[in-house]
């Protein structure tokens, strides 16, 4: 694929850079902490871990660093604070999108949701609950799996065949339907409490309190802040009693979230599990409100991170690298000591694999959301980022009914609508995009100044030009094709294919199993003659030894495909 750089900077963009440049941008009132003041090099090398430590993610949705550990003290959250004082504080994660699936996606699988097919917002039977029958009906694509390259798996199941119970509780949404030996449980009831014995545990936890859909359920809810409570508003952002009481509701939102972090600490605490677990505590991408989610700037994909050890080791280290999701899964297997494999795009940045390279770029894209496409790429140093656009004929802001729901978004395009948006809160709704877009977010925390065209910034746009241009070929980024066509060549769409029936073989009472579907994995259970399968299938890395009082049960699944036929064998 030979991809074209796109260096045409508009009259218009230049105009504006200059106009920009001789204001200057209104204050946010967002108060800064000390934790960007800390020494920001952690060395990991001597944390004494378990071979296989426990490991429990707690995941938030759509949150921007509004924390007190990150600066913002608008609010206190007991318990978030809490684990930056006993862990370590990130301050440059980033996901490589702004939008939950394909995020996911990236943290599962440890690929660019670029190079895994899993970038567009959404793919599978999910899309369908964001759209009418008749929108979907009339849709140029239909729903379907992302289809990865074979013997690609997800995150748990390499720390299964390690021996670990695996469970999510319980949001899955990948762009592909859960990996059959994923999970030992993936349900509302899934917890590390339901594990048979004393083996270690990885453990998700996934609260939506603070989506951005909670904006709008939540609304006439009673707020855990006051209700005159003097919110900081970003300047893109109207400042009117509307959407103050949305940003107030987001407050509310992530004290809600605070609560639920502290329950999964008491519980480790009351089971003695604290200090043989290592705890990840993050957002699956940036901000709810408009011109966060979804977006390409800071406020759509950079989330806050902390990590508390056993122990309280490196307790109120800050670790400012550049860290991608990419990064987590071999960070996951890193410290559970298994290999990573050699498919990742990611690195591990501590445990028994770790790599001692640093990253110096994190890598991000937007492409389909719900019924409307665009492409957009971005590539940024701990400073600067650039953003490259390649449909500028198209409008920034574009049209999603889900995020409409929002008051704070209606006030946005009813002031709009009588012009009496500012330049900053106006810049969102232009109808044409700049082709190149650069940013330095030390200065311009809020992405508001184009410097894409000041000479002075010309060899750090070349540089970042370069570094995305290698990144989009050595992914092979799927992105850059469009959708339908994109489809055409893969030849599947959501019924189709089916992962082959595997088979069973029985070898002096020893049973082989085999699955001529490349890369599948395939389950077994031992159910009693008169029982159902069960949800929880074993992973099968071996011969089995026969059981003569049950049946075995064999099934199995490549990401991407349906799941096999069942096989039952006496």
């Amino acid at each position: 694929m030979q991809i074209k750089k796109i260096l045409q900077i508009s009259i218009v963009s230049i105009l504006t850079i200059f106009l920009f440049s001789c204001k200057e941008e209104p204050k946010n009132s967002n108060p800064s902490g000390s934790v960007l003041d800390k020494s920001a090099v952690v060395d990991y090398s001597g944390l004494n871990l378990p071979d296989k430590p426990n490991i429990v993610w707690i995941v938030a949705e759509d949150l921007s660093p509004y924390l007190p550990t990150f600066g913002d003290s608008t609010i206190t959250t007991p318990n978030i604070s809490r684990l930056a004082k006993e862990g370590v504080t990130y301050t440059n994660v980033y996901s490589p999108s702004g939008v939950c699936a394909p995020s996911r996606a990236a943290l599962a699988l440890g690929m660019y949701p670029t190079k895994s097919g899993t970038m567009h917002m959404r793919t599978g039977p999910w899309f369908s609950f964001h759209v009418s029958d008749e929108q979907l009906k009339n849709y140029e694509v239909t729903t379907y799996e992302a289809n990865v390259p074979p013997g690609v798996h997800m995150h748990s199941e390499y720390l299964r065949r390690a021996g670990y119970y695996c469970t999510n509780n319980d949001k899955e949404d990948y762009q592909f339907r859960c990996e059959m030996t994923a999970w030992d449980e993936s349900s509302k009831n899934a917890h590390w409490k339901n594990r048979d014995g004393d083996e270690p545990f990885f453990a998700i936890f996934n609260f939506n309190l603070t989506h951005e859909s909670k904006i709008w359920a939540h609304a006439k809810d009673s707020l855990l802040v006051p209700e005159d409570l003097d919110v900081p508003i970003k300047p893109y952002l109207p400042t009117t009693e509307v959407a103050k009481n949305d940003v107030r509701r987001m407050y509310s939102n992530v004290k809600l979230l605070d609560q639920k972090v502290g329950e999964i600490l008491k519980e480790l605490e009351d089971e003695n599990l604290l200090e043989n677990t290592v705890i990840f505590w993050y957002s699956d991408h940036g901000g709810p409100l408009p011109r966060e989610k979804r977006t390409l700037y800071d406020s759509g994909l950079q989330v806050p991170m902390i990590i508390r050890f056993p122990n309280k080791q490196l307790a109120e280290q800050v670790d400012d690298q550049l860290i991608s999701f990419v990064d987590f899964k071999p960070t996951l297997l890193s410290l559970a000591g298994i290999p990573i494999p050699d498919y990742v795009d990611g690195r591990a940045w501590m445990g028994k694999h770790a790599n001692a390279e640093k990253r110096d770029y994190i890598f991000a894209a937007a492409d389909r959301f719900d019924l409307k496409h665009d492409r957009l790429r971005a590539v940024k140093d701990k400073r600067f980022k650039l953003i490259r656009n390649y449909l500028p004929n198209q409008p920034y802001y574009l049209p999603v009914s889900y995020r409409e729901q929002m008051p704070i978004m209606q006030e946005l395009l009813r002031l709009d609508s009588l012009g009496q948006l500012n330049e900053y809160q106006a810049q969102w709704f232009r109808k044409t995009k700049d082709s190149i877009e650069l940013f330095d977010t030390f200065k311009d925390p809020n992405e508001l100044h184009n410097l894409a065209s000041d000479p002075k910034y010309k060899e750090k746009v070349q540089e970042l030009s370069e570094a995305m241009d290698k990144w989009i070929v050595q992914t092979n980024d799927l992105g850059m094709i469009p959708e339908k066509e994109y489809l055409a060549q893969r030849k599947s769409y959501f019924e189709e294919p089916q992962t082959a029936t595997p088979k069973a073989t029985n070898s002096e009472g020893n049973w082989v199993l085999d699955c001529e579907t490349e890369g599948a994995s395939i389950g077994f259970q031992w159910i009693g003659k008169d029982e159902k399968p069960g949800d929880r299938w074993q992973i099968y890395q071996g011969p089995i030894q026969n059981k003569e009082d049950k049946q075995l049960v064999v099934r199995a699944h490549r990401i991407g495909f349906k799941p096999s036929e069942f096989v039952v064998e006496e």
